[in-house]
């Protein structure tokens, strides 16, 4: 009597449902880190977009002695609002456009005295916020 073995193809549907339950496990572990480095990295660019406007925030106020004011914002960086009150304004803005957040929201500015602070709301695009929708600060940026 001869013996024949039938030769299998493909895959049985327990083994397919292993291989499935298997690549579960991995997105489950993996996703989340990766979905935090994406969060982590859009705060690092908005920190940087900061870090420039501060920068030419601090040019406006060597050449006018003074930052703008809170009512005037970022648009004093694109076009001179007062040019009795900003007489040595360079003759290119020094801006060119207002930059936006991660988020595509506008930047806050706030004077304050002889300080400034920038304020991103971040991903929930409102003041407040836990975790990657906490507020940005420039003055958390630079420490």
């Amino acid at each position: 009597m001869k013996h024949t073995t039938a030769l299998r193809s493909g895959f049985s549907l327990i083994e397919l449902l292993i291989v499935i339950v298997i690549l579960g496990g991995l997105v489950a572990v993996v996703a989340p880190g990766l979905m935090d480095s994406a969060d982590q990295a859009k705060r690092d660019t908005v920190c940087l977009k900061m870090n420039d406007l501060g920068k030419r925030l601090d040019m406006f106020k060597l050449d006018n002695g003074m930052y703008p004011e809170t009512e005037e914002g970022f648009e004093a960086l694109t076009a001179n609002p007062d040019e009795e009150k900003y007489p040595n304004y360079r003759a290119k803005p020094y801006l060119k456009k207002l930059p936006k957040d991660s988020w595509k929201s506008p930047f806050i500015y706030i004077k304050s005295g002889d300080e400034f602070e920038i304020i991103s709301f971040a991903a929930d695009r409102k003041e407040g916020g836990e975790e990657n929708s906490k507020d940005i600060l420039f003055s958390d940026c630079n420490k």
